[in-house]
């Protein structure tokens, strides 16, 4: 995959906000997606003691949920540790993996948020914009944002209000289990994105691409 815009990484913490301020008007909400068939699941880890950072891209099939391709990177953490500004600082060892990719998936779901971010640009939105590839935001913990009663039953969800705007959702996926927190990345609808991490998971709390790819990247950083 190559990415369809220049994206400076090397920027201080204001210049990043701008960017990210900038870029989120660009950001399609509406499901631009085709046929789905090859999904990606990205995730990073870090060196206990050290500055590497270690980044996974698993492919899983859309239908079987089988792992059909994977890619790793490492390199050396470059840009600071802020809330909010977390994908300069994730997504240059991400870019790396996805550029070894033999064929681009035809959907990628993030370990982090999209639209549920300060400035409506989480790493979801930002490696959707870069690429123009469809993503969602699925993340284990919340950033911004609040959400009324949630349900315990797999497929229960609440609606994530932050400054007055649904920014995405509390989602059950499994009965009486914490939620995950849905948002849109890009090219994706909010409904669409609730159906496809459902789909996901029919098993476990987590996505099966994001399983896949902590589990890669965790072994990446055992074996380094």
């Amino acid at each position: 995959m190559i990415p369809v815009r220049a994206c400076p990484f090397d920027l201080s913490p204001a210049e990043a906000e701008a960017l990210q301020r900038a870029w989120a008007d660009d950001v399609v909400e509406e499901d631009h997606l085709g046929s789905v068939e090859r999904i990606a699941g990205v995730d990073v880890a870090y060196e206990k003691a050290g500055d590497r950072v270690f980044a996974a891209v698993v492919v899983l099939d859309a239908a079987t949920l089988e792992v059909v391709e994977e890619v790793t990177h490492v390199e050396t953490v470059s840009f600071p540790y802020v809330s909010g500004l977390f994908s300069f600082r994730e997504l240059p060892p991400v870019v790396a993996c996805l550029a070894q990719l033999t064929r681009r998936p035809d959907l990628v779901v993030c370990d982090a948020h999209g639209r549920a971010h300060p400035r409506r640009f989480g790493l979801a939105c930002h490696l959707g914009v870069l690429f123009d590839v469809p993503t969602i935001g699925c993340a284990k913990t919340l950033l911004v944002g609040q959400h009324g009663h949630l349900g315990k039953r797999r497929g229960h969800d609440a609606a994530l209000t932050h400054e007055g705007e649904v920014v995405g959702l509390a989602l059950r996926t499994r009965d009486r289990v914490k939620p995950v927190y849905v948002s849109v990345g890009h090219r994706v609808s909010l409904p669409t994105a609730r159906r496809k991490v459902l789909d996901l998971a029919p098993r476990y709390r987590l996505p099966e691409t994001t399983r896949a790819a902590d589990q890669r990247v965790n072994a990446l950083r055992r074996a380094s």
